[in-house]
């Protein structure tokens, strides 16, 4: 049993992985959203299918992917967002607002209330209101804002990104657009005769010119609240335009271009609960984005997929079942506990991979772009540099700190994901794919190797101090595992840092202007050189080693998120509220060990029977007691 317990477990984890690979039709009775959110569109500068669309603006709006309803039925995104686009009245009422702000309720004099979700017509009345309210927080910082005003500026925004969706493929209000765009098309003749009679000062028919210019004004506000351009070029290298700015054009052609007469029938079939002319003209739509734009339409197609499949969600599950095994692998079963986590983690770390490449090949840049993804390879890097040393090792150590990092980091990148699209337009100064695949490649390297670093540290301390468990062996191993990994760290964080000075003498015209960002990256650096001199210099030994090592923990997470919560420098990219007491929190964590590490060797549960004369402060390790 215990031969092929590692294979049984393997072979049960990918099973449930492979169930959920391929990806069924949506929920929404006879309706096919699931063809219908692979339709692409352009929206901050990408082309994505509208199924991303949904995830993250119900995401940003609503704070998950899914809708629940009072009546306790699950709503999907893209359902959500079919209803918000052509069926406006039904979608104002879907509870999609979070709001807890005491002070916020107030305002619209919901003091008493238990609600925590509210629809759009509970705060139609109170529009103006909150967008003037909105506007005074958003003059501020975010680390100047109160709870109030950043609850106020979150409503406000969400509140206009739903508007701008509702205005985005039809005007708000619009019964049958399929004939109001058919009465458009063949009144603009009319209307341009008449408009030529009046400038050559003949009689012309008014009623013909004024309902143009009804229509006209109509489809302005509708070009100028789109939030979608939903209209691609049909000529090569053309740029997308929304339908509203499709539709003023049509002015001077004469002829309403294709993709915007399929929406208008789709929005029609969909309010009258056409299903079938819903998904007969869903297919025909896609038809023709697959004859006109393949490329867009093929990656759209993927990341539908990739949003179906959700690798990361399915990685972190993997990682958390690896890590409990390696853990229980010093309990008992040993050998078949710990083979069986690295089996699991090699299969975490093929979803994680795939993960990765896929953000890369629908984004077309290198691993690292921004927060987001920093976590994602940070994650993947201490894995590999994890399995590799349980790989030498095989103690269960190396797989522990593989699970454990992998999952964390995996959590992060989640939680970075709250504020909408993780694979957004690059700022123009980080628009250059050589120097992210090369500097910022090489510096989050080296964040991967001082976390697992600090893993392993955590790891000695734990098992030294709580257990019983770390015996002289396990000890060296651990030493050497995180003196070898701190080499590491030290080799990436300095040519990274190097490198990241070349970029900004290109990119600014200095190679250093100690900016906090430039700071922290040469506080690793710095820390790392004193780390591998205090060792050689017999200043520590293993449990010096181990502390210093947790302090690298701080170091590297100030360089990784302190600084974009300073609010200055070239390098900040917002203050995160929510992220900061999460930062201080571990940063207080990691001091709190380097307490209880630096603690006699005789109140660590592991020493208490076997001690050693110290050097420089630091004593040797001794073997643990047996049993009994």
């Amino acid at each position: 049993m215990k031969r092929f317990l590692p294979w049984i477990i393997l072979a049960v984890a990918a099973a449930s992985i492979a169930a959920n690979w391929l990806p069924s039709k949506t929920a929404g009775g006879d309706f096919d959203f699931g063809s219908f959110g692979k339709i692409p569109v352009l929206v901050g500068g990408r082309v994505k299918p509208l199924d991303t669309v949904a995830r993250n603006s119900l995401l940003i709006i609503h704070g998950k992917e899914e809708l629940r309803l009072e009546d306790g039925r699950r709503m999907s995104a893209m359902q959500w967002l079919t209803d918000v686009l052509f069926n406006a009245p039904v979608a104002d009422q879907y509870p999609v607002f979070v709001v807890q702000n005491a002070d916020v309720l107030g305002l619209f004099g919901w003091q008493q209330t238990d609600r925590k979700y509210f629809s759009f017509a509970d705060f139609a009345p109170f529009l103006k209101q909150i967008d003037e309210q909105g506007a005074q927080s958003d003059k501020l910082e975010a680390v100047q804002r109160s709870a109030y005003q950043s609850a106020i500026l979150n409503l406000r925004n969400g509140l206009s990104l739903y508007q701008r969706l509702k205005n985005s493929i039809q005007p708000e209000g619009a019964d049958n657009f399929s004939a109001e765009l058919q009465g458009f098309e063949s009144s603009v003749p009319g209307a341009a005769k008449a408009a030529r009679e009046r400038a050559m000062g003949d009689n012309f028919d008014k009623s013909k010119l004024d309902d143009v210019a009804h229509m006209i004004e109509r489809y302005e506000r509708l070009s100028e609240m789109a939030y979608l351009l939903a209209v691609p070029p049909l000529e090569p290298n053309g740029e997308w335009h929304s339908v509203g700015d499709t539709l003023l054009r049509s002015v001077g052609t004469g002829e309403i271009h294709p993709i915007v007469a399929e929406y208008a029938i789709i929005a029609d079939a969909y309010r009258a609960n056409g299903s079938s002319l819903f998904n007969q003209h869903v297919q025909l739509m896609g038809d023709w984005f697959a004859k006109e734009q393949p490329n867009a339409t093929n990656r759209a197609s993927f990341e539908c997929l990739f949003n179906w499949f959700q690798p990361f969600s399915q990685s972190m599950t993997l990682y958390v079942l690896a890590f409990l095994l390696a853990c229980a692998s010093w309990l008992g079963w040993s050998a078949p506990l710990r083979r069986s986590a690295f089996y699991l983690l090699l299969l975490a770390l093929a979803i994680h991979t795939f993960g990765l490449v896929s953000r890369m090949y629908l984004q077309e840049r290198p691993p690292v772009t921004n927060l987001y993804s920093s976590a994602i390879f940070i994650g993947w890097g201490a894995v590999i540099v994890a399995l590799i040393l349980e790989r030498i090792f095989k103690d269960g150590i190396g797989a522990a700190c593989a699970g454990a990092i992998g999952f964390v980091t995996l959590i992060i990148a989640h939680h970075l994901a709250g504020s909408g699209d993780t694979l957004e337009m690059l700022q123009a100064v980080l628009d250059t794919n050589i120097w992210l695949a090369t500097h910022v490649v090489a510096i989050t390297t080296g964040y991967s190797a001082m976390f697992l670093a600090g893993m392993l540290a955590i790891i000695y301390v734990v098992r030294g101090v709580f257990t019983t468990s770390l015996k002289k062996q396990t000890a060296d191993s651990l030493a050497r595992m995180a003196y070898g990994v701190v080499c590491f760290a030290t080799l990436f964080s300095f040519v990274g840092t190097v490198l990241g000075g070349i970029w900004a003498d290109q990119s600014w015209g200095r190679f250093w202007g100690w900016d906090p960002k430039e700071n922290g990256a040469v506080l690793i650096v710095l820390w790392c050189a004193i780390i591998l001199h205090a060792r050689w210099g017999g200043f520590i030994r293993q449990r010096g080693l181990m502390i210093m090592a947790l302090f690298g923990n701080i170091v590297t997470s100030f360089s990784w998120f302190g600084v974009n919560m300073l609010g200055v420098g070239l390098h900040s990219y917002g203050f995160m509220q929510k992220a900061f007491p999460w930062l201080v929190g571990f940063m207080i964590s990691q001091l709190a060990l380097m307490a209880i590490a630096s603690m006699p060797l005789e109140k660590w549960r592991s020493f208490q029977t076997g001690r050693a004369p110290s050097r420089g402060g630091q004593p040797q390790i001794s073997p643990a007691p047996s049993a009994g």
